[in-house]
This record gives C-alpha cells, sequence and structure tokens, in this order.
C-alpha cells in the first residue's frame, strides 16, 4: 500500500501542551501508511506583507514543509475561544504571498484537546472558515472535541482508557480513508486550482 507523508501542526507552543500529548496518541493510533512530520511553527516572525517581496527562511521552510505533505492534521487548543495566535501566524505564512497558498487541495483533519467541557469546538468552527478560504478539503466527520483529563493520557500518547481509545481510532480510520479520497480526486483532476484563494 502506498505511504503518504502527514504533517501536522500542534496549535500550542507550550512544552507542556496536552494538545502534543495527543498528537502522541493519534501518531500510535494510525495505520503504517501514514508516516508524521511535525511543522514547527514557533520560530516565525509576526506576518506582514511586507515580508512578500522577499520571503524569510522560516517562512519559506514552512511552506516547504506543507507542500511537502500529502495531507494535515491540525491539533490545536483553542485561545479566548479562537485559534492560538502563533498557529493562525503560520497560516497567514503559508497562504502568502498571493497565488502561492500552500495549503490549497491539502486533505485536511482538525482535532483539538481542552480542560473545558467544550473541547476547542469554537477554535475549530472558526478554523473551518479559514481553512474553507484557503481551499483545503476538512474532514467534517466524525468531529473531535476532546475534553482532556490527564487520567486518560499517559506523557508518550499512550491512551488509558478504552472509549476514548475506540473514538480516536476511529477518527484516524476515517482520516486515513479521507485522505485518499482527496488525492483520488486531485489526481483525477476533480478539485480546482491549487493557487487559489488566499488573497
Amino acid at each position: 500500500m502506498a505511504t503518504y507523508n502527514i504533517g501536522y501542526f500542534v496549535g500550542s507552543l507550550s512544552s507542556t501542551s496536552i494538545n502534543r500529548t495527543l498528537s502522541r496518541a493519534l501518531i500510535k493510533l494510525a495505520p503504517d501508511t501514514l508516516s508524521f512530520n511535525e511543522i514547527p511553527i514557533k520560530d516565525l516572525p509576526l506576518y506582514s506583507q511586507d515580508y512578500d517581496e522577499s520571503y524569510p527562511a522560516e517562512g519559506t521552510a514552512l511552506k516547504q514543509s506543507i507542500e511537502a505533505s500529502d495531507g494535515l492534521l491540525i491539533i490545536s487548543p483553542e485561545y479566548n475561544r479562537s485559534i492560538p495566535g502563533a498557529l493562525k501566524n503560520a497560516i497567514d505564512w503559508a497562504s502568502r504571498p498571493w497565488g502561492t497558498n500552500s495549503f490549497a487541495r491539502k486533505p485536511t483533519g482538525l482535532i483539538g484537546a481542552s480542560p473545558g467541557a467544550i473541547g476547542t469546538a469554537v477554535m475549530q468552527s472558526n478554523m473551518r472558515s479559514v481553512l474553507s478560504f484557503l481551499d483545503a478539503p476538512q474532514l467534517n466527520s466524525p468531529e473531535a472535541y476532546l475534553s482532556f483529563n490527564p487520567e486518560t493520557f499517559s506523557d508518550d500518547g499512550t491512551i488509558n482508557d478504552d472509549s476514548t481509545r475506540e473514538f480516536l481510532q476511529h477518527y484516524m480510520d476515517e482520516y486515513v480513508a479521507f485522505v485518499q479520497r482527496v488525492l483520488d480526486a486531485n489526481a483525477a483532476g476533480h478539485i480546482g486550482d491549487p493557487n487559489s484563494p488566499a488573497k
């Protein structure tokens, strides 16, 4: 079977991020047909259109990592009912300069964990609007808003609860199938201009 390279973002910069723990759990559950490469975001300067004439190395490396990925996975907390600033900054870098939107046609999964009861639902709603504008096909079902319990996850990503493991296994199975469908559609020419839209 084919192997797909999945680039993933952890939306938190914290060294103790629960979403980084979640990323380890998802990777453990993924089939051998997927390989994973974290796309770092912490060293990016704040985006400004002034950079468009001469992109800095950090922005170019980000775009190259996304473009080298067959699919993307965004694993992120919710800050103030929205997208964490560092993650939104990375998305802005990757969508520019105009006509070089690196997210276009990349099959994208979105998942997040929070100590709160709504488990990143509002962040994900905001993120879906951004990804739609960037022409990034999204896995719409199952939705995955996790209320994080430290007893459920070990630091290495081992899941200690059967129901959580089954849910996340289902999520990853559906994600793999989604990536395959989108890539097949891309190969058949059924998805549009790779440079749209990202104004």
